[in-house]
């Protein structure tokens, strides 16, 4: 299947809930409503071969509505071929795991909900990843104050015997 066969298959598959899409330089991307992600991912999986979740990661339209767009970058392995799924995102709003699907999804939602506090319903641990448990905020926010002081951390270290 061609690349331009590919997003039309794609578009034809699920398109009431198709938003807007546009293919760049080979790169297939479509933008869908969020409350339809989980079928249109498993569908991509199951029936295009989808079978990578190579990345998933966020980005912050400050000011703007929808305020995030949580990006899936989904590969073929046996076809060699990508695609990008994006989704709006308004403040305070979740988005459905991943993880039924793709097991790496775990830490992916992790960092996004760490780095942008992008909520991921019915995930199974969603708690900080890269920052500091105590780290108040979500430091990729464009709102972030970048000389905002954080709390003193005790570092842990190994007990002597």
């Amino acid at each position: 299947m061609s690349e331009t066969n590919l997003l039309e298959s794609v578009r034809a598959k699920i398109g009431r809930d198709v938003i807007g899409y546009h293919s760049y330089v080979g790169d297939d991307t479509v933008l869908v409503r969020r409350e339809s992600i989980i079928p249109i991912l498993k569908m991509l999986k199951e029936e295009f071969g989808f079978n990578m979740l190579a990345d998933l990661s966020a980005v912050d339209y400050y000011g703007q509505e929808p305020r995030f767009e949580v990006v899936y970058h989904l590969n073929s392995l046996d076809r060699l071929q990508r695609i990008r799924i994006k989704i709006p995102v308004n403040e305070g709003e979740t988005v459905d795991t991943a993880t039924v699907l793709w097991p790496i999804a775990d830490w992916l939602e992790r960092e996004a909900w760490d780095m942008f506090g992008i909520v991921f319903k019915g995930h199974p641990n969603l708690k900080r990843l890269l920052m500091f448990d105590e780290f108040v905020g979500h430091p990729l926010r464009k709102d972030y104050p970048i000389n905002k002081r954080q709390p003193r951390v005790k570092l842990r270290t190994p007990e002597r015997g």
